[in-house]
């Protein structure tokens, strides 16, 4: 039974947040349902936005194929879904996540994950691009050549400064296929990829060659160039969040975001989200400290060269599976999987970059398992807009919601 959006509470407990002079700007939002776009046994919600608005994308299934689609928000709500592409071989997987996203000269681009051998993690990325709006669709391809039946995954993309497509993604060719059982024959690696406006390869190289194995990737575009974030492996199995940025055609040395000492011999498939405006960026992580699952918030002023001190975002214990938005303030807003007496909440909370928190708010009820994947929250033009996955009759459905922001957070500096 699906369990209803919590609006007038959010109201009932709304608390007061000034920032600069201004009196007005109010935290909490009011959280309004949204009716989802998404059909029946949907699943992986993934939320981008460009000058037109937000787009999200997921996927239905029906039997053994798979059917990536996607919509965007209008005024009127949710656009009618198209689709992308859909198989019988893909891999689908609750935290491996396609995407759809619109680059600057209106080209969708989309990326979803099929299999490559009969091992269960040897899969690679594929990418398609269309020109009239997904009417139609680029014969697929991909951007590692390598030639392994190894995990290909994890792809965050972004539009390159100028023209072009970006991408990073978890690389398996190192490891020799197999299973994350934290012990594989090699290790895996981050890699980069560019495409120009005619769909030409332009660049493959990796940013890490050790990471851990299968947490999600992000990826942002600072006034300074991209900046990736990820989970790093140490030879001592500490997981720790790292970022790199790309500098005069190279990836920069990969610096940790803080010195969390995760310890753990086994992917925790729990990966860093980031968010930019100019040089100012927001990162928000899960780590683990005294067994206790905790959700972190972190500024930087210099395009992710250094990160200000961690604030905690979860109230007593967190899942994770945490995402970001820099609101036009400077202040920021977080989500992730709140659990508490029981329960798995899908919370956002409001940090001001001197680590003030606002009350946090309860978008959904959600389920604690891995059917629930990963929340998202995207902004645009003043609102919020929310994307999950949770129970409907017995099957699984994305829902999406949406909140106004008021002033400060909404107006442009």
């Amino acid at each position: 039974m699906r369990i209803p959006l919590l609006g007038a509470i959010v109201l009932t407990a709304a608390m007061t947040l000034t920032s600069g002079t201004d009196a007005q700007s109010t935290w909490p939002p009011p959280v309004a349902a949204v009716p989802s776009p998404a059909g029946a046994d949907s699943g992986q919600p993934q939320l981008s936005v460009s000058d037109r608005g937000v787009l999200l994308s997921w996927i239905e299934r029906k039997g053994d194929t798979a059917t990536l689609r996607f919509a965007e928000r209008t005024a009127a709500g949710w656009t009618t879904p198209r689709t992308v592409a859909s198989g019988d071989d893909w891999f689908v997987n609750w935290a491996d996540v396609p995407s759809v996203m619109r680059l600057a000269d209106g080209t969708l681009v989309a990326h979803w994950l099929q299999k490559s051998g009969p091992d269960t993690y040897a899969y690679d990325v594929r990418l398609s691009y269309s020109k009239d709006d997904g009417r139609t669709w680029a014969r697929s391809f991909t951007p590692h050549h390598d030639g392994t039946q190894t995990e290909h995954g994890f792809a965050s993309l972004f539009q390159m400064p100028g023209a072009g497509l970006g991408l990073v993604w978890l690389d398996g060719r190192a490891t020799g296929g197999g299973g994350h059982d934290g012990h594989p024959k090699g290790a895996m690696s981050v890699r980069f990829g560019t495409f120009d406006s005619a769909w030409t390869q332009t660049a493959e190289m990796p940013v890490d060659l050790r990471v851990c194995e299968c947490c999600p990737t992000a990826a942002v575009v600072t006034a300074d160039g991209p900046l990736v974030a990820y989970r790093n492996r140490s030879d001592e199995e500490v997981r720790d969040i790292y970022v790199s940025r790309f500098e005069n055609g190279t990836w920069t040395t990969p610096a940790a975001v803080h010195d969390d000492g995760w310890q753990i011999p086994a992917c925790p498939v729990n990966g860093p989200m980031l968010s930019a405006r100019g040089r100012d960026v927001a990162v928000a992580w899960f780590t683990v400290k005294d067994d206790v699952g905790q959700a972190y918030l972190a500024f930087s002023r210099d395009a992710g060269r250094t990160f200000g001190a961690p604030v905690r975002l979860d109230d007593g214990g967190s899942l994770g599976r945490v995402d970001v938005e820099l609101l036009a303030d400077g202040s920021a807003v977080a989500t992730w999987i709140e659990f508490a007496d029981q329960r798995a909440q899908f919370r956002a909370r409001r940090v001001t970059r001197d680590g003030r928190r606002g009350a946090p708010i309860t978008v959904a009820g959600m389920a604690g398992s891995r059917a629930s994947g990963y929340p998202r929250v995207a902004l645009h033009g003043g609102d919020l807009v929310f994307a999950w996955t949770e129970s409907d009759n017995g099957s699984l459905r994305v829902r999406t919601a949406a909140a106004p922001l008021t002033g400060e957070t909404r107006r442009e500096r």
